[in-house]
């Protein structure tokens, strides 16, 4: 039986994605949750799954293709010579032209001039990408940049990484959706450092496990509470089924947010040590796909820089970043937190970092009982 693989929806206002990798190749034998491409949204970068076992029949797209949501990726066979249905061809081609713009389309129309009817839409609706794409290949956009860069010092263009294009997609979709705010606790770190301290001896590490039992008590504190493993989406309050946490790991020049998928099933031993397994694959820039997309909460520290105050960026659906900063004068520290105002108020951060700070309260490598 042959199946397709579809161009899932990521964003509501989104009709085309961009295909940022493909990682099944036609005659590749895959397996029900192996991920067979990445593809690029407004606001971010997704996978797509195989939904069963099965061989590449074919493959409908190319890298860097702009193609419609709920077109046809590629086709599985059970067979290598299971029949491919004849009406394939590239991806999304068949969806016709859209006379209504998305918000954003139309916003990008009217900034360069453009009318709904010349741009050819690859979704039932008119997307950003689809104008994007059309102002590329037409050369609008080199217009329009030299008339936005006319008044700069002399310079020239370059092309952003993939990893600048995700950190343009975190912090837009903080500009675009949360209603971000700050707040701050300080407390003693003496305690803390105790524990680590403790917890490296007993287990015999080789380096301090502090910013891993701090972020294994924020996976603790957020399964207890819907709230804080929680986002907005469509005007209601989305609860996270599971605790992906997001640490930030600074490779070189390059940022990195690795996730501990059900953090909440780990104790505080197998959480250290599977932190410390994603943090050696980020430093060597191996991370798979999925060990960096789909944090629920985040944790940052600057202390190796000697920083003693930051303020984070919110990771896309996520309510808190917790920022853990370096140890003052006098043993003082400061712990705090970006939050999405719309799910979280200043009393239940504060309360949350109250939390956080009390090392007697954490648990030191206890199974969790359980899901909440």
């Amino acid at each position: 039986m042959t199946t397709a693989v579809h161009v899932p929806r990521i964003n509501n206002n989104d009709d085309s994605v961009r295909v940022v990798r493909l990682m099944a190749n036609e005659g590749d034998q895959v397996r029900a949750g192996d991920i067979v491409a990445e593809i690029e949204t407004d606001k971010s970068i997704a996978t797509v799954e195989a939904e069963r076992d099965g061989v590449v029949l074919k493959v409908l797209c190319s890298t860097d293709d702009h193609i419609g949501v709920g077109s046809v990726m590629m086709w599985l066979g059970a067979h290598a010579g299971d029949p491919i249905p004849e009406s394939s061809d590239r991806a999304g081609a068949a969806l016709s032209a859209a006379t209504e713009p998305t918000a954003k389309a139309r916003a990008l129309l009217n900034q360069h001039g453009l009318a709904a009817s010349q741009v050819p839409a690859s979704g039932v609706r008119l997307s950003a990408a689809d104008v994007e794409a059309y102002i590329s290949q037409s050369g609008t956009r080199a217009d329009s940049s030299r008339a936005a860069w006319s008044t700069l010092p002399e310079g020239e263009a370059q092309p952003l990484t993939m990893e600048e294009r995700a950190m343009i997609h975190v912090v837009t979709w903080q500009k675009d959706n949360a209603v971000p705010a700050y707040v701050e606790v300080e407390y003693d770190s003496a305690p803390w450092d105790a524990r680590a301290a403790a917890f490296m001896a007993e287990h015999r590490l080789m380096m301090s496990p502090l910013l891993p039992l701090l972020a294994h008590r924020l996976v603790e504190l957020a399964r207890r509470s819907d709230k804080l493993n929680a986002t907005i989406v469509d005007g209601a309050r989305y609860c996270f089924r599971h605790v992906a946490l997001g640490f930030t790991v600074q490779a070189r020049e390059i940022l990195y947010l690795v996730v501990v998928r059900e953090a909440e099933t780990l104790d505080a031993v197998r959480f250290v040590a599977r932190l410390g397994e994603l943090q050696r694959r980020a430093l060597s820039r191996q991370l798979r796909p999925e060990e960096s997309q789909g944090a629920t909460i985040g944790f940052s520290s600057m202390a190796r820089w000697n920083v003693s105050r930051h303020m984070p960026i919110l990771p896309p659906h996520t309510a808190v970043m917790v920022a853990h900063a370096a140890t003052r004068r006098g043993g003082t520290a400061v712990l705090g937190a970006t939050y999405d105002h719309r799910v979280l108020t200043g009393f239940e951060v504060c309360r949350l970092l109250n939390q956080m700070t009390d090392a007697g309260d954490a648990t030191a490598g206890r199974a969790p009982e359980g899901e909440k």
